[in-house]
């Protein structure tokens, strides 16, 4: 008995350590994607000023929504790539019609970063499917919106016309943003580094001053005095008034308010005293943070791994993806929405709560139909952030902030009753699993992924809009009825392929390379292999040799999709089957 109450407390005190060890991890993550985002800012930030800065580029909306996906993915933050267009709307450089299209691209940027953390579970193929389409039911959410809502605002100016009503028929009062998360992880990540954000605005908006200076604060506490000054200027024009101004011989002199700051008191983080370019202390850091994030990445899922076993695995996931019963089975996901905006407010960024979740759903602990409406909820938990934000504006400049976060806000809320509300609306679940089962059986499609989706593809469009109207309709109208045709033609096949002459039943009168990705995976294999021949450790593992398993994902995607956890009971079963088998084929 003695014994039995011992294990028991230890037990209990070994459970409440990984808890504690779980929410450390969890607080150095979430730190390291806020470091982060500073080290993206300090390498491209002033890159992503200069981009603002053509405003005969931005006039074309497609420009404009691919600004806003570049320099969002440049500074990692749809918050800071928010301010800077509220910045530039407030100073006149940008009207808010403008600034719709960048603010869809904004929430296009911000959706890479949990897809980048569910390439760090790429280690098991099972996890890694899991995770990868957990992660990308938010970008083919953002995608598909702005497929949508992009050319219905071109034509009727729909998301403008909408919160312009809303703020002229309310009269709001300004307001200060909130500071919940941030109070604690701002004791780290503040001793490490701090960025005066209003540079990269004041590039934006043309300060010729900003150029020059470094995004490293140096001074936190100055004070700035400004007194009544004799100053010269070059003529009477120039004079503040016709009562303050006189001419003494060649010069011409009139009384003006100087402001002169004085530096009070320096800043306590690592880097302010260190002479090193901007550029230099971002890769520093940006090295750093990728390596405590993929860490704690890791070490927080061995930990969810050990912690959710067995029966605990199976109440947790009754608990996170168990529908009301019937007839309301349909207000679950509704609440799923309400509760991941209320985490992603409580957090203040949507990239940190999607990260969270990655990992959930790669152990199979949360569904993908379970993490779709919870990122759904993300969106617009960020945005009532941006709008609390812009409620901190001056007077002068609150509508226009106010109307722009409001359009992201009602451009997030089109979108989920676009993609949400009837099941069959559902497409981001549908083509993220898709997207899951080809990155598990091919990893490195993960990787080209990305790299299409988020660079090459907005690299690609605008650089058309640079050449203009014409090259881009020329080049981008043929480009896309070729896509929605091959689509078309993808669905006829599985549908009706009767509907289809013979030779279009299938893809086979194709070259393989072109409708399959097992020679470009052979090609792959080749020069992974021709790199890593001199390193023992990068060999390729007999996991990567076997055949790729095709059948299982193409007809068990709701099995692939369960919880590790709650596999081990089969798997028992199926060895004592294997057994019997055994025996009764070697008996006598």
């Amino acid at each position: 008995s003695l014994f039995y109450s011992v294990g028991k407390v230890l037990r209990v005190l070994v459970s409440v350590g990984k808890f504690i060890l779980l929410l450390g991890f969890l607080y150095m993550f979430i730190c390291s994607l806020d470091i982060l985002s500073s080290a993206f800012q300090l390498v491209g930030g002033k890159a992503a000023g200069d981009i603002f800065q053509d405003n005969t580029v931005l006039s074309n909306p497609l420009a404009g929504l691919v600004i806003g996906v570049l320099v969002t993915l440049l500074v990692q933050s749809s918050s800071t790539s928010s301010s800077i267009v509220v910045s530039m709307v407030s100073s006149g450089l940008l009207t808010v019609q403008l600034a719709v299209p960048i603010i869809m691209g904004t929430n296009i940027g911000t959706s890479v970063t949990n897809t980048l953390v569910a390439m760090t579970q790429a280690g098991d193929r099972s996890t890694f499917r899991r995770a990868f389409a957990g992660a990308t039911v938010h970008d083919f959410f953002n995608w598909l919106s702005v497929l949508v809502l992009l050319p219905l605002e071109v034509i009727t100016g729909y998301l403008y016309v909408v919160t312009k009503l809303i703020i002229d028929s309310f009269k709001i009062e300004s307001g200060e943003a909130p500071d919940l998360l941030n109070v604690i992880t701002d004791i780290l990540t503040e001793s490490i580094i701090q960025l005066d954000e209003s540079i990269i605005s004041g590039i934006a908006t043309g300060d010729p001053e900003a150029r020059n200076k470094s995004l490293i604060k140096k001074w936190c506490q100055t004070f700035t005095n400004t007194t009544l000054m004799n100053v010269t200027v070059p003529g009477p024009e120039n004079c503040t008034s016709p009562s303050l101004c006189w001419v003494d011989g060649n010069y011409t002199f009139t009384l003006k308010n100087i402001s002169e700051t004085y530096n009070v008191q320096k800043c306590k983080h690592l880097f302010v005293n260190v002479n090193l370019p901007d550029l230099a202390v971002g890769l520093i850091l940006l090295a750093l943070s990728l390596l405590v994030l993929c860490s704690c990445l890791i070490l927080i899922v061995k930990l969810l791994n050990s912690m959710l076993k067995g029966q605990v695995a199976a109440v947790i996931k009754k608990i996170l993806n168990t529908d009301f019963p019937f007839p309301f089975g349909w207000v679950t996901g509704y609440i799923a929405i309400l509760v991941g905006a209320g985490m992603t407010f409580i957090v203040q960024s949507s990239s940190v709560f999607t990260s969270a979740i990655t990992p959930l759903v790669g152990i199979g602990v949360i569904s993908i139909e379970r993490a779709y409406p919870l990122s759904l909820g993300s969106n617009i938990g960020t945005t009532t952030t941006a709008i609390l934000a812009a409620m901190a504006s001056p007077g002068d400049t609150l509508a226009n902030a106010l109307q722009i976060a409001l359009v992201h806000f009602l451009f997030n809320i089109s979108g989920i009753i676009l993609w949400y509300p009837i099941p069959f609306t559902r497409l981001p679940i549908r083509l993220a699993k898709s997207l899951g089962n080809i990155t598990a059986s091919y990893r490195w499609f993960a990787a080209i992924y990305i790299i299409f989706f988020f660079f090459i593809l907005p690299l690609f469009i605008f650089s058309l809009s640079l050449a203009g109207w014409q090259v881009l309709v020329g080049v981008g109208a043929p480009l896309v009825v070729i896509l929605i045709i091959i689509i078309v033609i993808n669905i006829l096949q599985k549908r009706k392929p009767g509907c289809l002459p013979a030779a279009l039943r299938s893809w086979d009168f194709l070259p393989l390379w072109a409708h399959s990705l097992a020679p470009w995976d052979k090609v792959v294999g080749v020069i992974t292999a021709k790199c890593c021949c001199c390193c023992k450790c990068c060999q390729i593992s007999a996991d990567d040799q076997e055949p790729r398993d095709k059948e299982s994902v193409g007809n068990n995607n709701t099995e692939v999709y369960d919880n590790p956890a709650m596999s081990a009971e089969k798997e028992v079963e199926n060895e004592i089957n294997l057994e019997l088998k055994i025996l009764k084929m070697t008996r006598l």
